[in-house]
């Protein structure tokens, strides 16, 4: 990774670990290493070091962001004389495949939860709203499964909206890893959280990314606070080998995975393929349309060896 995440000179601060560790403002650490278990992702070796210096500094600033937030709606409600339709604060996680967003988001949602002042946060990640795999086959999309267009883009929106407008119930789809696809009969309903996290590839994206959007809205217009996870390619690439061998042997195994054809490979075949679909699909999906939103995100969490955060930068 470059020196400075923006284009823009000056645009973040930039804090390392020591730094930003002393942010944390003697914040206790709410999570048991029972609790940490249950939230990391394969090959992810979090620890509660890990939680300390780098997750409880940044559950304290969305704290106050969202406090700041609620207090604005305060004048607001005074001086409309009555209270308006508040929908949640909205936080976005984005980065690469296997750099750990989920890990960040769902430690997030473990830490914020815990805030007094907003104990009810839900978390949806986008990939429910990937096209399902028969309309994705009709498009000729398989090979282009994450990259922007293989989302239904108005059904995301759509949610996105009607969260952030304050509506009593919003239904999200739900995605299956095993079945490789939305599932048909279940849905995440979702009742009026006080924040709502969303986690996914494409959150960051704006009218930038689609030159010919016109004046339409983004995902990215609706977000109080986005976060990019971000790491080295080479970092990224033996990552997700790693976390694809690690599946080879635990989930597709399954006979009902989609990908159980794989758990016949030998180690060494399973790194290759792994490789070239990291090459012909993730790589290049990175590259072109998830890394170049980093520099829209409010706060940059930079990953070194063993997915431990090593920089962080947050905007001005």
């Amino acid at each position: 990774m470059p020196a400075n995440p923006s284009t823009t000179q000056d645009a973040y601060l930039e804090f390392t670990r020591h730094q930003w560790a002393a942010l944390r403002d003697a914040v206790p650490l709410p999570l048991s290493q029972g609790e940490l278990e249950k939230l990391k992702g394969i090959n992810e070796d979090i620890s509660l070091q890990e939680v300390e210096t780098v997750y409880l500094p940044l559950s304290r600033l969305l704290n106050l962001y969202v406090y700041a937030n609620q207090r604005r709606g305060k004048v607001v409600e005074e001086f409309l004389g009555k209270k308006p339709e508040n929908g949640p604060y909205i936080i976005s996680v984005a980065g690469s495949v296997a750099v750990g967003k989920s890990t960040t988001a769902r430690l997030l949602q473990a830490l914020l939860q815990r805030w007094p002042e907003h104990p009810k946060v839900e978390l949806v990640t986008t990939d429910g709203f990937l096209y399902p795999l028969e309309e994705l086959t009709k498009r000729q999309l398989l090979s282009k499964k994450g990259f922007p267009q293989s989302y239904d883009g108005k059904m995301l929106l759509d949610f996105v909206k009607d969260i952030k407008s304050g509506k009593e119930e919003v239904k999200a789809p739900i995605y299956s890893h095993l079945e490789y696809d939305r599932l048909k009969d279940r849905q995440h309903i979702i009742r009026k959280p006080d924040i709502l996290i969303l986690e996914g590839l494409n959150v960051l994206q704006t009218a930038h990314d689609y030159p010919d959007s016109g004046n339409r809205l983004f995902v990215s217009d609706f977000v109080d606070f986005s976060i990019y996870v971000d790491a080295h390619h080479d970092l990224l690439k033996r990552w997700y080998i790693e976390r694809f061998n690690s599946f080879r042997n635990g989930a597709f195994a399954d006979p009902n995975s989609y990908f159980h054809h794989y758990s016949k490979l030998s180690e060494s075949e399973s790194s290759k393929t792994a490789s070239k679909i990291w090459d012909d699909i993730n790589g290049p999906n990175l590259v072109n349309n998830i890394q170049p939103t980093r520099s829209r995100a409010n706060l940059i969490l930079t990953k070194g060896e063993d997915h431990y955060v090593d920089r962080v930068w947050m905007r001005r």
